[in-house]
């Protein structure tokens, strides 16, 4: 039976980056999922209540994470052939390579050696739908399911913030969006690490 859900990502979270490496390596070993990638605002998260949302705001004082995601949501929706290679590649760019994810540049880099024209990313990035498409996707996200951060797995009404220790265990993924459907459960946190 086909397990639908929701994913938020934000790419500087590394345990986004777990979930999210996870779920692609469970798609491309044909995993029963339909997943709904939904973009989430770290940076708009993380404002005082009454600051002026991020997407409202000169690209300059947007924070370091909504650049990324415009160029991820721009891929994902308009080069869908290309997003799992250019939206795993973001996370390794931050978190393997250090490298400087908010420079256009290297954005430009990512899609290039993901297989697309960095230009035709760029010009929808411009266009400014990718911005209005993130304000609706987190406002979406915080008002339906009261998502606080990433990643969220979002099935049907649920919505459980997960964090997978493993990068890429789509085994592991798969036993945590089994536990969503486990209601009567509402929170399962370690004190500590066994490591």
């Amino acid at each position: 039976m086909t397990k639908a859900f929701a994913a938020t990502w934000d790419y500087r979270c590394p345990f986004a980056r777990n979930a999210h490496e996870a779920i692609v390596a469970g798609l491309r070993a044909g995993a029963d999922w339909d997943v709904t990638f939904q973009a989430f605002s770290l940076d708009q998260a993380h404002l005082d209540e009454g600051d002026t949302p991020v997407w409202e705001r000169p690209p300059d004082e947007r924070g370091t994470g909504v650049l990324p995601l415009q160029w991820g949501i721009a891929v994902r929706d308009k080069f869908p052939d290309q997003f799992f290679d250019f939206h795993i590649a973001v996370f390794a760019a931050r978190f393997d390579e250090g490298r400087k994810i908010p420079n256009e540049d290297v954005l430009a880099d990512v899609a290039s050696a993901s297989g697309l024209d960095p230009d035709l990313v760029a010009k929808e990035v411009a266009d400014g739908w990718p911005l209005e498409t993130l304000a609706r996707e987190h406002l979406d996200g915080v008002e339906r399911h009261a998502v606080f951060g990433v990643p969220t797995v979002i099935m049907g009404d649920e919505a459980v913030f997960v964090r997978l220790m493993d990068r890429g265990n789509a085994t592991d993924f798969e036993r945590a969006v089994d536990l969503i459907e486990w209601t009567n459960l509402n929170e399962f946190k370690r004190t500590k690490l066994p490591r």
